[in-house]
C-alpha cells in the first residue's frame, strides 16, 4: 500500500451516533452527505457567514463560521468526534488569493482547531486534481508522488501534507479522500459526459465511503481514492477497498448510453480485453 497508509490494528468500525462536524455543509457534497448521514451521526453543519443554511436544519444543528475565525472554530470543535472538512474553493481556475484564504489558511485552521479542541479525527476532502498532472490513461496509486494539474490541486496537496504532519506530530487521525468527478448517476447519461469516464464517483458511493472514513479504526493517516467501480479507474481504489471496506455500486460505463450497450449480458467486472476492471497501470 506504500508509506502513505499506516495501519496500527485490525479495522473494526465504530457504531453509534458519533458527533461529526461538516465544513462547507451547504455545498453539493456537504448537503447531500448531511441528508444521507442525518440518522447515522449527530451533525453540526457549518458554512461561511451569508450562506443560506435553512435547508439543512432537518439534518442537524447549523452554524455560520468563517474558517478565518480560529477561536470560534476551535470552540465549535469541542466535544466532536470527527471533522469532515469539505469547505474549499473548488474551482480548477481559482486564483491564488482565493485558494490561500480558503484552501490553505482555512484548512490549517481546521486541523489546528481539531488538535486544540481534542477532536481526534479529520477526514479531509482532497481531490483527483492533486494528481491530475499525470498523463491521461495512467492509473494512479495513492502512494504515487503528487502531481497537481492546477493551483487548486496544489492546495489539496498542501492539505494532504498538513494532514500527514499533524498525524505524525500531534496524534490526530487523518484520512485524506481524493474525490473524483462527483455526480448523481443520471449525469452519466449526458451527451458530453465522456470526460468523467475514469474519475466518475456516484453520490451514494462517495457518501458510503465518507461514512467508512469517519468510522474506521486502526488508521493513523491514509490517502484514499474515491471513484466508483468504473471499467477504467484513473484512481486506483485497491487500498480504499481493502482498508475501508469500500464497495462502490456504480460503474460509469454501465450508466452511459454511449457505452452501456457493450455491457449488456456481461457480469460486472468481466473485461473482454483481458485487462481487468481496474484499468491500465504503469
Amino acid at each position: 500500500m506504500g508509506d502513505a497508509v499506516k495501519v496500527e490494528t485490525p479495522l473494526p468500525f465504530t457504531e453509534g451516533r458519533l458527533k461529526v462536524i461538516i465544513t462547507g455543509a451547504a455545498g453539493r457534497i456537504g448537503s447531500g452527505f448531511a441528508e444521507f448521514a442525518a440518522d447515522r451521526f449527530e451533525l453540526l453543519l457549518l458554512d461561511r457567514p451569508g450562506v443560506d443554511l435553512s435547508g439543512l436544519g432537518a439534518y442537524g444543528r447549523t452554524e455560520h463560521c468563517d474558517l478565518a475565525d480560529l477561536p470560534r472554530l476551535t470552540e465549535l470543535c469541542r466535544g466532536a468526534d470527527c471533522v469532515l472538512h469539505l469547505a474549499a474553493d473548488s474551482s480548477t481556475a481559482a486564483e491564488w488569493d482565493s485558494l490561500l484564504a480558503t484552501n490553505i489558511v482555512g484548512t490549517y485552521h481546521v486541523f489546528t482547531a481539531s488538535k486544540t479542541a481534542r477532536c481526534p479525527r479529520v477526514v479531509f476532502a482532497s481531490s483527483v486534481h492533486a494528481v491530475s498532472g499525470y498523463a491521461p490513461g495512467r492509473q494512479i496509486s495513492p502512494d504515487a508522488p503528487v502531481n497537481p494539474g492546477n493551483l487548486y490541486g496544489v492546495s489539496k496537496c498542501f492539505g494532504e501534507a498538513l494532514g500527514r504532519y499533524v498525524a505524525e506530530r500531534d496524534g490526530l487521525t487523518v484520512l485524506a479522500v481524493r474525490i473524483g468527478a462527483f455526480q448523481k448517476p443520471d449525469a452519466a447519461s449526458a451527451s458530453d459526459s465522456e470526460w468523467m469516464i475514469g474519475t466518475f464517483v456516484a453520490d451514494q458511493d462517495l457518501y458510503r465511503l465518507l461514512e467508512r472514513a469517519i468510522r474506521v479504526e486502526g488508521i493513523r493517516f491514509g490517502i484514499f481514492h474515491a471513484v466508483s467501480d468504473n471499467w477504467f479507474k484513473r484512481l486506483d481504489i485497491t487500498a480504499t477497498r481493502e482498508l475501508l471496506g469500500y464497495e462502490p455500486a456504480y460503474d460509469f460505463m454501465r450508466l452511459s448510453p454511449v457505452f452501456k450497450e457493450l455491457f449488456t449480458g456481461l457480469p460486472h467486472g468481466h473485461n473482454p480485453s483481458g485487462a481487468g476492471s481496474g484499468g491500465t497501470s504503469d
